[in-house]
């Protein structure tokens, strides 16, 4: 009976893998993958945390080389949100930057639904200048655009010259253009057959489906137009309308000596609105550069 019995137990009871020295190996991979991102994520964040410590310091030990933390971080803070004003410059570059990252996602989307679901002469032409127009930095452009904007225009000291010539994006005609390729085509004729016209198009079926996109280039814009400095150094001279950049730049050789520790506490103060916005968007972000066929 019990040659009968063990006749008819499955293989895999009777023979009981025993754990090799594969899993030992893939351990220590993985610690060695981990201890590698660690030090690669350390060195990232040195200089944040570098200004980070002497923040909290006073001017006089930010000079020195002390990596110790103060407790000079609230002082810092007080001094240059009242007396440095940092506070009107934060909320000028909050409403430019508001602005055209606003702007440039609706004058994007709208590039973007003309390029793709519009024919029209040179189409393909026109797309390339729209690209080509990313080799051409605002430094290359800045005396051309200097004059028309000051002279011609007469914006000189306004908000419109630092939010009006950045309001077309060819990223974002870009991003949109290919997010737009990949939805099919016979979602644009069902509309169309149901009476649906482009604007309501645009508003009702396409901008639902790219929020990924729309998120990805929310981020990119608003830490580009936040860190802008030479345009508005150049354009603006009324300090009441003045960028954060430009107003952190000022704290600098004030009276003929630089207090380092609210210099260091005012950059840190003006990291926070980009990195809450890529914190919040960052699903997005990661999202809306997925343009496979499967988006």
């Amino acid at each position: 009976m019990a040659r009968d019995a063990r006749a008819f137990t499955p293989v895999s009871v009777l023979k009981t893998p025993r754990p090799g020295p594969v899993v030992g190996k893939r351990t220590r991979n993985e610690w060695l993958i981990h201890l590698v991102l660690i030090v690669a994520a350390v060195l990232v964040m040195a200089p944040l945390l570098f200004a980070l410590i002497k923040a909290t310091q006073a001017s006089s030990d930010v000079i020195s080389p002390r990596l110790i933390p103060g407790t000079s971080f609230l002082a810092n803070l007080n001094q240059v949100w009242t007396e440095a004003h940092l506070g009107r410059y934060m909320l000028n570059s909050l409403i430019v930057t508001v602005t055209v990252t606003l702007g440039k996602t609706a004058l994007s989307l709208l590039a973007a639904l003309a390029f793709v679901y519009f024919r029209f002469p040179l189409k393909s032409l026109a797309f390339v200048i729209v690209l080509l127009s990313l080799m051409l930095p605002t430094e290359v452009l800045i005396i051309a655009l200097f004059d028309l904007v000051s002279t011609n225009l007469r914006w000189a000291d306004t908000y419109t010259a630092i939010i009006v010539p950045f309001l077309a994006s060819a990223t974002g005609t870009f991003l949109f253009r290919q997010h737009f390729m990949n939805i099919p085509a016979s979602l644009a004729d069902a509309a169309r057959i149901d009476g649906c016209g482009p604007l309501r198009f645009l508003t009702a079926i396409l901008i639902p489906m790219s929020w990924n996109t729309i998120g990805a280039l929310a981020v990119i814009q608003f830490v580009y137009v936040w860190d802008q400095y030479l345009w508005p150094l150049v354009i603006m001279q009324n300090d009441q309308k003045q960028v954060v950049q430009v107003g952190l730049r000022k704290l600098i050789d004030v009276g003929g000596q630089t207090d380092w520790g609210s210099v260091m506490a005012g950059a840190m103060l003006t990291i926070v609105p980009p990195l809450l916005i890529f914190t919040l968007l960052q699903e997005q972000f990661s999202k809306g550069f997925a343009l496979t066929e499967d988006k």
